[in-house]
């Protein structure tokens, strides 16, 4: 087999490589897009990292191109929906920087609160300065991590075990069971660790829950004494909200190793000995590029023979796989699980599915996991697929309690999926008309009829007379147009659900607005396409 390589890879991913029989090892960097795409039918594998993009033009003839690795994680770079069209595995390697971006975590703490480059500058500039650097110690103190995947467990069990910190731990999505046994205390309200922490650093993934999810108002609420950290992804920490924290003197110092854009265009935070600034080094390690390099061409390898495939980025699609009415299924209970990641915010406690009628006869393991990926996608910077997402959910502390029956309720087939969080309990029933139509037939004992696509607006609101008109003219007013509605009522409470399929999304003085009708109680919006 021909493997190319088009970005710099340490050696000991090369020399793997050459050291199999039946593998031929072309290295060529800094090639273009045109370059790529007239080669790249040639070569079995391609290993990158983030300097070469994998477009549609250079997939348009992929020849007897079979599998693309990333050596790291980000898969911007890479056209995943047209490699998936052109049956292209694309891969990476999540785990390889786990340990090296916890630690550049932990020295970014440590340099701040030993003042260590001031101190550093202004002895080389012939000072001794002992008293102006005076610095602070870790132990004892408290550490806010936000996100408790691998990057941030690994910060809190250093942080916990190696400087006797007190580590209080915030996930949106689940908390794994390890957190407590290494001493993190769980929290489901942010504003405690705004409030509690002498240092916080985020780990979650840049999303529109996540972004700027430390701005101005939650600084605010933090000690003049706190110092923030991101070697996440830039925009988490909003940096205008930083940069004027600083300039009050409200916070004692932040440590940015990312920015939204890379590499930054604005130098402003150089006025401030406070803040550190890093070129987004948090996997730029010896060991860490070593680490991924030889994953990366063990993984594209092994899925070229034709044996296991890991980390793959794009499971084949369920159709063509399975009959066509559980394929049909797994699309509607993947909707139905981004429909609840946004109705049932919180940390996951429980998760069911139920199927009902005729559809629990057949296998439905494609169905269950299409769900899954919906439910948790939003909380992983990775693409999920039917290969990864047990894993990940897995370490996560997160099982899917699965039921079958097969007695029918109500239509002759349906899917039905329960989630528990820290603050909502909720169910969203789902069934096949015809065996093409999707629908959304129950959202909390509501009986309602909806189409799940696009973007939808769900209301629960108490019921009385002109929620239907003051919602459609409140749309139509900011040029929203109304696709298909459902309304459900549950007459005993005075209580209904008005789910709306919209042509666009709402902006924020829409959702504001709406939000301000007085019969409203609940409102969110979910992009289910």
């Amino acid at each position: 087999m021909k493997i190319l390589i088009s970005d710099k890879l340490a050696k000991e991913g090369i020399d793997l490589l050459k050291a199999m029989p039946d593998v031929e090892v072309a290295v060529k960097t800094g090639i273009s897009e045109d370059e790529l795409a007239g080669i790249i039918g040639e070569y079995d594998g391609l290993i990158i990292r983030s300097g070469t993009k994998v477009t549609a033009k250079v997939l348009a003839n992929p020849g007897r191109f079979k599998a693309v690795a990333r050596a790291g994680v980000g898969i911007d770079n890479v056209d995943v929906k047209e490699a998936t069209r052109k049956g292209i595995v694309v891969m990476n390697t999540p785990g390889g920087n786990t340990l090296s971006a916890a630690e550049h975590t932990l020295a970014l703490m440590l340099a701040m609160s030993r003042h260590i480059v001031p101190a550093c500058n202004s002895l080389k500039a012939g000072a001794w300065d002992r008293k102006k650097y005076e610095g602070n110690q870790l132990n004892n103190k408290v550490l806010g991590v936000i996100g408790l995947g691998r990057i941030g467990m690994a910060v809190a069990k250093m942080a916990a075990k190696g400087f006797n910190m007190k580590v209080i731990g915030y996930d949106p999505l689940a908390v794994p069971p390890e957190a407590q046994q290494i001493g993190v205390e769980i929290t489901d309200n942010l504003e405690k660790i705004f409030r509690e922490s002498d240092y916080i650093t985020v780990h979650v993934p840049k999303n529109e829950q996540t972004l700027n999810m430390i701005s101005s108002e939650q600084l605010k609420m933090m000690k003049p004494t706190v110092r923030l950290i991101n070697c996440a992804r830039g925009g988490i920490i909003n940096e205008d909200a930083v940069y004027q924290a600083l300039s009050e003197k409200r916070i004692a110092g932040a440590a940015l190793d990312v920015f939204p854009k890379e590499p930054p265009e604005n130098t402003r935070f150089k006025e401030f000995d406070s803040c550190l600034v890093t070129p987004h080094l948090g996997a730029s390690t010896e060991e860490a590029q070593i680490e991924v390099a030889v994953e990366a061409a063990q993984i594209l390898v092994d899925a070229i023979r034709g044996a296991s495939i890991r980390n793959a980025v794009n499971a084949p699609s369920t159709a063509g796989v399975v009959p066509p009415l559980v394929a049909k299924y797994a699309e509607l209970a993947r909707r139905i699980g981004v429909l609840l990641s946004a109705i049932a915010p919180g940390s996951v406690r429980q998760v069911q599915v139920e199927y009902r009628g005729s559809i629990a006869e057949m296998s439905l393991q494609a169905v269950t996991l299409n769900f899954a990926i919906g439910l948790l996608q939003k909380h992983f910077d990775m693409p999920l697929n039917m290969v990864n997402t047990p894993v990940l959910a897995k370490e996560r502390g997160i099982s899917i309690d699965e039921t079958k029956n097969t007695t029918p309720k109500n239509v002759a087939s349906s899917f039905s999926a329960k989630v528990v969080t820290d603050k909502f309990t909720r169910t969203v029933t789902g069934s096949i008309f015809g065996e093409k139509l999707l629908r959304i037939i129950e959202i909390d004992g509501f009986d309602v009829e909806m189409t799940p696509q696009g973007t939808v607006l769900i209301i629960f609101n108490d019921d009385k007379p002109g929620v239907i008109g003051s919602v459609g003219m409140l749309l139509g007013t900011h040029k929203i147009n109304i696709c298909t509605m459902g309304v459900g009522q549950k007459l005993d409470l005075l209580k209904a659900i008005l789910a709306v399929s919209l042509d666009k999304a709402p902006d924020e003085d829409t959702i504001n607005d709406l939000s301000k009708l007085d019969f409203v109680n609940e409102l969110y919006v979910c992009k289910l396409d």
